[in-house]
């Protein structure tokens, strides 16, 4: 496909962020500068629509201390993720850069992350903090100890939901119990003795959850049980208005979740190279393993006994699925609640800014999908809740664009360090406080990653308030879509004559954005950094392996 023309102009796209912004009255409270410590709790999958304070459609009980949270903090309606998978994600964070410019395209294709470029733990050391990382790294085991952080327990890959191991400065520790739980006990016990108390500290707690393949721990593995969950209105999704991508793509609910890995449920096939769950059964001790099999054994019992078809085993395994997923989700919210109270109970809360957010979005049977990638809403924005006891007002909200890459310079800002001009994100600060209404007019993403597994074309996409424009520049797809008429992205309109001049205008904004940022990789250079390998490319007509009862 050919590059497009050079942008010659900033295009005035819409007038959304003249009067989005946060609500009138806040405090003119002294945010630059204040040095306040920094917990920030970074969950893997988070969907911002599970979350009560972005409308969930599954009910009050899933999330009501991070509801709680944002209710006392302000809540970014727009947080667009630059390459929404979750190693590249992290990168990104950890750098303030996109993932061309910090070299960190994908998860399965990349080399370890390189630690020599400046990152938040040596940028917040400028300032005088103490800088500590507890869970989730993603960026190849070997580079964690040389990250530079003051302390850090990480999970090596993934992690294991039951007994999770540690790679610490000392060597690999094992934990008995559910991931969630042992990472907020470590996360907690650095606080209450492993800091220093004189200096101001940034604590990255990452929690695995809800990170496939959904396992709860004991306290919620029975929650929920014969839940019916809202469906998705496209749950059904043929996928007939959109480019080939959407059908293409190898996570549909009904064919590529797989019974024992996904669904906890036995069926004697190894379905899935991972392990499954008969890998997580044995990290648990005998208790656990009995509250466990105990929970299911009824539900599953009676699926085998008469296994639904079709529409019904869909709807079956979206149930299970939303179970699960939430179930995982309720402990990530536990474990936020706890925090809280610590440091409440500690006098240290008005002091401390908490930052909850995810590596991206997730599917939760919208498009009939689980998993990320896309550049659809629910798998690019991530949730972003900002807590900061008297600096804050309480409930507010920002509607106005920002992205993962202006979480880094925001730190520095309330650390008092200078912005960075070779980082593409910016302080939010005036966000936060309601100086301004909007940082940015544009949203940049590029994704990079198409394996055999997933099968979601590399694309680069512009995101401004009201329009969507994606660019899957391989199989020469284009897609743009009117946010406003259709949030859920149904109908493409990048070939509809009657928006041809807002395409040619979307068009040239990401060019511009590329090279405001200075992207070379493809498809807007020959920089051969940010090409995936032949190797893990998607033949055309190749075909995933089926599960056990498939929907088809």
């Amino acid at each position: 496909m050919p590059r497009l023309a050079p942008a010659l102009s900033l295009v005035a796209l819409s007038s959304f962020v003249a009067s989005a912004g946060v609500a009138q009255e806040a405090p003119a409270a002294k945010l630059s500068g204040a040095k306040p410590n920094i917990i920030f709790i970074f969950s893997d999958d988070h969907a911002a629509q599970a979350l009560g304070a972005y409308g969930s459609r599954f009910g009050d009980d899933v999330t009501p201390r991070l509801d709680a949270m944002a209710r006392e903090g302000v809540t970014f309606e727009n947080c667009v993720c630059g390459n929404p998978i979750c190693g590249p994600s992290r990168g990104i964070v950890l750098t303030g850069r996109f993932s061309h410019s910090n070299r960190y395209f994908s998860n399965e294709l990349s080399p370890a992350f390189d630690t020599r470029q400046r990152m938040l733990p040596q940028v917040m050391r400028e300032a005088g903090y103490q800088s500590a990382l507890i869970g989730k790294w993603h960026l190849g085991d070997a580079s964690a100890p040389k990250a530079g952080f003051d302390h850090f327990e990480a999970l090596p890959g993934h992690g294991q939901y039951y007994s999770p191991e540690l790679n610490t400065a000392t060597g690999r520790k094992k934990y008995p119990g559910h991931v969630t739980e042992v990472l907020t006990d470590r996360a907690l016990e650095w606080l209450k003795s492993g800091r220093d108390p004189k200096k101001p500290f940034v604590l990255m707690l990452h929690h695995k959850a809800p990170h496939r393949n959904w396992v709860p721990g004991p306290n919620e593995v029975n929650l929920f049980k014969g839940r019916e969950w809202p469906e998705p209105s496209n749950l059904f999704d043929d996928y007939a208005t959109r480019s080939p991508a959407a059908a293409e793509a190898r996570m549909r609910i009904g064919d590529h979740l797989y019974f024992d890995n996904d669904l906890l449920l036995p069926t004697g096939r190894k379905e899935f190279l991972g392990g499954g769950l008969s890998a997580s059964l044995v990290r648990m001790s005998p208790e656990e393993r009995a509250i466990f099999e105990k929970a299911y054994a009824e539900e599953n019992a009676a699926f085998l006994a008469n296994p639904p078809k079709g529409e019904a085993l869909l709807r079956w395994k979206y149930r299970r699925y939303m179970t699960n997923y939430l179930r995982c989700v309720k402990g990530v919210d536990t474990s936020v609640g706890r925090v809280l109270d610590y440091l409440k109970a500690a006098g240290l809360d008005e002091n401390t800014v908490v930052v909850y957010s995810s590596d991206q979005g997730f599917f939760l049977g919208e498009h009939g999908w689980y998993d990320k990638r896309f550049a659809y809403e629910e798998s690019l924005r991530m949730p972003l809740i900002v807590r900061w006891p008297g600096k804050l007002k309480p409930g507010a909200r920002v509607p106005g664009l920002v992205q993962n890459a202006d979480f880094l310079p925001t730190f520095m800002d309330f650390a008092g360090l200078p912005a960075d001009p070779a980082m593409h994100g910016v302080s939010l600060a005036p966000l936060l406080t309601g100086e301004k209404t909007s940082v940015r007019d544009a949203a940049y993403t590029h994704f990079y990653e198409d394996t055999v597994e997933h099968h979601v074309g590399a694309y680069v996409s512009v995101r401004t308030a009201d329009r969507k424009l994606i660019r899957y520049y391989e199989r020469g797809f284009t897609e743009m879509y009117d946010l406003t008429r259709d949030p859920r992205e149904m109908r493409n309109i990048a070939d509809d004559p009657a928006f041809a001049a807002e395409r040619k205008a979307l068009e040239k904004r990401l060019e511009e954005l590329a090279v405001r940022y200075a992207d070379k990789t493809a498809p807007w250079g020959d920089d051969k950094g940010g090409e995936v390998p032949e190797r893990a490319r998607v033949k055309p007509g190749s075909k995933a392996p089926a599960p056990a009862f498939s929907c088809r």
